[in-house]
């Protein structure tokens, strides 16, 4: 699934190829995908309308409309924007006053898209915790106070902070020498300072190289990310630990697959 670090490369795409446009015609090839309103009031309310927003909540987009509404885009685990599309694998494509058109790709119809009147009313929205680069140390430190919980899956819960997954919930407690079995509350201060650094770190680094290309993630060019090569445990098996050359491990964790070095990783 596409986590902050791709949403938020995919949001900044889109406003310097779509912010300002027209949406001209909506073409929907599966309404699968649309969860709200019906497809009759899904296109005729995107239909004529300039995008002037473009927002990102956690791992959503929210294109904020000429006429009051937002569309709402979910990527879930294989969701994809592609522009300029060719409509080959689109399940609903976006004309635009430029001539061009906005795919919304999805081959396995997880994601979801929403026309909503107003997007905060939205209930996953609703119960986001707070982004990383929201929180301050001393607010990150006062969160983890007293949470049982073991550490990865705390981090991967968008009710207590919005936008980190699987993927890198295990690139940041590596980079952190913590192991992803550590109930929160067993963290020193000295970790919990550490962990919120490389959480901050580790994100604004995939930022920088447009994401992690795992599953069906593409920007919005259609081109891969490149922070693929950078994984430290992520998909690594077997794999000698970049640090202390010990085979990296894979356990289940909270029903997620979970990789980490067994030496780094107190």
């Amino acid at each position: 699934m596409p986590e902050l670090p791709e949403v938020e490369t995919i949001k900044r795409e889109l406003e310097k190829a779509v912010l300002g446009k027209k949406i001209t015609e909506v073409c929907v090839h599966n309404p699968a995908v649309i969860r709200q309103p019906s497809v009759d009031k899904f296109k005729k309310g995107l239909s004529g309308v300039s995008i002037k927003n473009i927002l990102r909540k956690a791992k959503v987009l929210i294109l904020e409309l000429s006429n009051g509404k937002a569309l709402v885009i979910h990527l879930r685990m294989t969701g994809q924007l592609i522009y300029p599309g060719d409509g080959r694998k689109s399940r609903v494509s976006f004309k635009l006053s430029d001539g061009k058109t906005l795919d919304f790709n999805d081959q396995r119809l997880f994601a979801e898209l929403r026309l909503l009147d107003d997007w905060h009313n939205l209930k996953f929205i609703q119960g986001l915790g707070p982004e990383p680069f929201d929180l301050t140390e001393e607010e990150f430190k006062k969160m983890l106070s007293n949470k049982n919980t073991k550490i990865k899956p705390l981090l991967m819960n968008q009710t207590f902070i919005s936008g980190v997954g699987n993927l890198y919930a295990a690139e940041v407690l590596f980079r952190a020498k913590i192991h992803p079995e550590r109930p929160a509350a067993s963290l020193s201060d000295k970790e919990k300072e550490n962990l919120f650094k490389e959480i901050k770190d580790t994100l604004n680094e995939a930022i920088e190289h447009k994401g992690s290309s795992v599953d069906q993630y593409l920007q919005l060019s259609g081109e891969a990310g490149d922070y693929v090569k950078y994984h430290k445990v992520y998909d690594r098996e077997g794999k000698p630990c970049l640090v202390c050359k010990s085979p990296i491990k894979r356990i289940s964790l909270g029903g997620r697959g979970t990789y980490f070095c067994p030496k780094c990783q107190k």
